[in-house]
């Protein structure tokens, strides 16, 4: 019986014409009386335009139009796409939307509180009378429907204003804005053209505003870096016309590494008589951080001097800190500790490099920390432009603020996976969840596991395309005698007490982290005090050898090396798979401990797993399931690419255009030979990167933040082909006009349509092999994305890859469905590879 055999590699499917389109319910709205709501819009807007025009009298200013603020009602939605028109050739005659805000509200005898939408938008000069023209149709003409002309969009209107300066452009908290001291502030500008950021820089020098060099670049916005006081932010909404958003830059997290630990030269001669390290490997781990010391003896057999580079030349590019030289060690041979414990050959197959991204000085000061990292990306790049590149990075930002939503630096994490900026080739980018305890104190990690449940996933790990690691424990022994009374915080199998989780996050955001890998325990006497232990931590490479060359290492920045160590063993296993299939397979095999079941399933309900992911994503990857197949344990593997849309055949709009359908070569006769009773599971991952459409203008319609989205799907034993291609349309109809969807055999899912979060999407099917046995038709096919929506951007016609992964896993090892499927697909039976 085969164990430890490839994967199986599906090449074969039917691209078939997609059409899930169509028009959907209007939005609800509110009652109005025709006559008098159109003469109050008409009062408002007129008033509105004068107080605008008013201020720029006042402040002199040479301003192309005016911005205005437009409030929904409570509890209905403002029906903001309406308010944009981006029709002719000049940009900056087009009424923009520029952002979207929402605020809950007391309503008078109510418990609960009513959500209200804000939007604002900026209106040219020259677009004054159309905005009154709306109105007047409104008031004096009927749809064919018999009613009002632009009744959806004026009737979910309640109030028209001149946008407040700093309040309606603001998407932090409020009293985040700086008052009378100056701080380091995002400027998102409204379009993303060069001239409108030279005109802006021009505006910025002339005003002595102070502003950080560089800046990040996406569809329709560009975001710079500016040192300004609420007075200043107010004089550069008065003089521009290019401003959608302010929001609060960043600082980075501080390190909490500070331990000691004893000199181990002799261990480090042992793993050098014992390793075997690549000359020219084609995979290498690119380590985003503080530096790396490349001359520890255990480093400088992986890491080249030329490898490691700086984002400033002035920073050097030598660890100044050790976490950088920390996070080489993990990344180069994963458990440090297992490896002094055998006395086995060491084959590295990959290699390490290096980009230091923090300066020397420690200095956490808010930078364009997007900016940044794609500057380090594009110097790795540079230096090896065909590596397998997996990049990894540590460094999130020390609050929690943003709670899924899309930060200037996660968007541009997603740019950099999509290959959207530059070089077009897609990249594999993985990134710690950030750590509980950067903004709570080791005893308040200690209430556990609440404080964990409750401390947000850090910035920029709510990327979409990005891997989010968060951290498990399996370290729970403490042999120091110096802690006699103490006891590990968290159960073997459990979520680290370092974790940060998603669980407070609105359901629209992907579900973060994807994986947990060891990020180490905390111990607790019962007095109340908390420590971190060496017992409780992994081992890995201190930064200046002369002290020490091992230090204890711990938090999701261990478990984010160890989860690009797993990556690159795949990539070196498989170089010809894609990134997408890289993050998919670590996903795909992971599993839940029991440990987190018992902590957080209480039972076997969707809603109880929605919660589950939430906090601990998909659980704990294996290696060996990642790597290979087993007799009672197939996994196919299928690459390709897919247009999502299409020009309508009549010139006038866009629609969905392909989805691709697998026939799987399944085992049919092994599964339908078995007793009726017997129990098997299917898991299928479908993971692709989209391109990102960032900026805080509703998240809906045409200003979704994804370009596109895929979903998967299976026939039920049941369905003929032709009935399960009406079904998959149907489904994708309802999801794009805000419904749920339609998913197959939704009790034999174990999570169902919780799955469709971000751009990967893993679930596992469970029932009676028969039934399985007539379900192999898989369908892979398109969702709205701002790639269609925004027709002008002319991307309606571009491509995006995946990577399907699927697996059928039987209890019983004696059950061969591994061969059968080999020989459908004209594979020679492999023999078992030693690992």
């Amino acid at each position: 019986m085969p164990t430890n055999v490839p994967h199986l590699v599906v090449t074969e499917f039917d691209q078939v014409a997609f059409t899930g389109t169509g028009g959907g319910q209007p939005p609800h709205r509110p009652v109005r009386i025709r006559n008098t709501h159109s003469t109050f819009l008409r009062q408002q807007l007129k008033q509105a335009w004068i107080d605008a025009e008013n201020d720029s009298v006042v402040y002199h200013s040479q301003r192309k139009g005016v911005y205005l603020e437009f409030k929904g009602e409570q509890g209905y939605e403002l029906v903001t796409k309406s308010l944009e028109n981006l029709r002719g050739a000049n940009q900056d005659n087009w009424t923009r939307l520029l952002n979207v805000r929402k605020e809950r509200v007391p309503v008078e005898g109510e418990v609960e509180t009513k959500e209200i939408v804000f939007a604002t938008i900026y209106v040219p000069n020259s677009k004054k009378e159309l905005l009154l023209k709306q109105i007047e149709r409104y008031a004096d003409e009927d749809s064919p429907s018999g009613q009002p002309k632009n009744a959806n969009l004026l009737e979910s209107i309640s109030n028209i204003r001149k946008a407040l300066e700093v309040e309606s452009f603001w998407q932090d908290a409020e009293d985040l804005i700086p008052e009378a001291e100056p701080e380091w502030c995002e400027v998102w500008l409204s379009s993303d053209r060069a001239e409108v950021v030279q005109r802006f820089k021009g505006m910025l020098d002339q005003q002595q505003i102070s502003y950080k060099s560089g800046e990040v670049r996406f569809p329709e916005r560009i975001v710079k870096i500016i040192h300004a006081d609420r007075s200043q932010l107010e004089t550069i909404t008065r003089l521009s016309d290019d401003i959608a958003e302010y929001r609060r830059a960043k600082e980075t997290a501080a390190f909490w590494l500070d331990q000691e630990n004893k000199e181990q030269a002799e261990w480090v001669a042992d793993i050098l008589e014992r390793l075997e390290a690549p000359q020219d490997s084609e995979v290498a781990i690119c380590i985003l951080d503080t530096g790396v010391n490349h001359g520890h003896p255990l480093l400088a057999p992986c890491l080249k001097g030329e490898d490691c580079q700086t984002v400033d030349p002035n920073w050097g590019s030598d660890d100044h800190d050790k976490h950088g030289t920390l996070m080489a060690g993990v990344s180069a041979y994963g458990n440090l500790q297992e490896v002094l414990d055998h006395n086995e050959l060491i084959r590295l197959r990959h290699c390490l490099e290096s980009v230091k991204i923090l300066p020397p000085n420690r200095s956490t000061e808010p930078e364009l920390w997007g900016y940044i990292t794609s500057q380090a990306v594009s110097k790795a790049v540079i230096q090896a432009a065909d590596m397998k590149r997996i990049t990894c990075m540590a460094i999130t930002a020390n609050d929690t603020r943003d709670k899924g939503r899309p930060s200037s630096w996660s968007a541009e994490l997603d740019q950099i996976c999509s290959g959207a900026e530059g070089d077009e080739e897609q990249k594999l980018f993985i990134v710690s969840a950030g750590n509980c305890n950067e903004t709570k104190s080791l005893e308040e990690c200690s209430d556990y596991p609440e404080t964990q449940l409750e401390e947000s996933i850090h910035d920029p790990a709510q990327s979409w395309n990005a891997l989010t690691v968060g951290a498990f424990t399996e370290l729970t022994h403490i042999t120091d005698i110096t802690l006699a009374g103490y006891d590990p915080i968290a159960p073997i199998g459990g979520l680290s007490p370092f974790s940060t989780t998603s669980l407070t996050w609105d359901n629209k955001w992907p579900i973060k982290p994807e994986i947990v890998m060891e990020g180490g325990n905390l111990a607790k006497n019962t007095s109340g005090f908390v420590t971190e232990c060496d017992d409780l931590s992994l081992l890995s490479t201190f930064f200046d050898p002369q002290q020490a060359h091992f230090y204890p290492f711990n938090m999701t920045s261990a478990a984010t090396a160890q989860a690009a160590w797993f990556a690159a063993q795949i990539q070196t296993e498989y170089p010809d798979y894609w990134p997408e299939t890289i993050r998919g397979l670590l996903v795909h095999s992971a599993e839940w401990t029991d440990a987190l079941k018992r902590r957080f399933l209480p039972d076997e309900t969707k809603t109880s797993y929605k919660r589950l992911i939430r906090i601990c994503g998909y659980g704990v990857p294996n290696l060996e399931k990642a790597r290979f197949s087993a007799s009672n344990n197939l996994t196919l593997i299928a690459q390709s690419d897919l247009q999502p849309f299409d020009k309508k055949d009549s010139g006038s709009g866009y629609c969905t255009k392909d989805m691709h359908l697998y026939e799987l070569p399944w085992p049919k006769e092994a599964l339908q030979s078995l007793p009726a009773t017997t129990e098997v599971q299917m898991k299928i991952t479908l993971s692709y990167f989209i391109e990102p459409g960032p900026g805080e203008i509703g998240w809906q319609d045409r200003y979704r933040y994804p370009s596109h989205g895929l979903r998967f799907d299976i026939n039920s034993p049941t369905e003929s082909k032709d009935q399960f291609l009406r079904r998959i349309n149907v489904g994708a109809r309802d999801e794009e006009n805000g419904h749920p969807g339609t998913s197959s055999a939704s009790d034999h899912w174990m999570l169902g349509l919780v799955r469709n979060k971000g751009s990967i999407h893993s679930d596992t099917w469970q029932g009676y092999a028969s039934d399985l046995a007539m379900s192999n038709l898989i369908a892979i096919y398109p969702t709205i994305g701002w790639w269609r929506e925004r027709a002008h951007l002319q991307k309606w016609n571009k491509k995006t890859r995946y990577g399907l992964i699927v697996s059928i896993t039987t209890a019983d090892q004696s059950i061969d469905i591994y061969t059968p499927v080999a020989v459908q697909l004209g594979i020679p039976i492999p023999v078992e590879i030693n690992v």
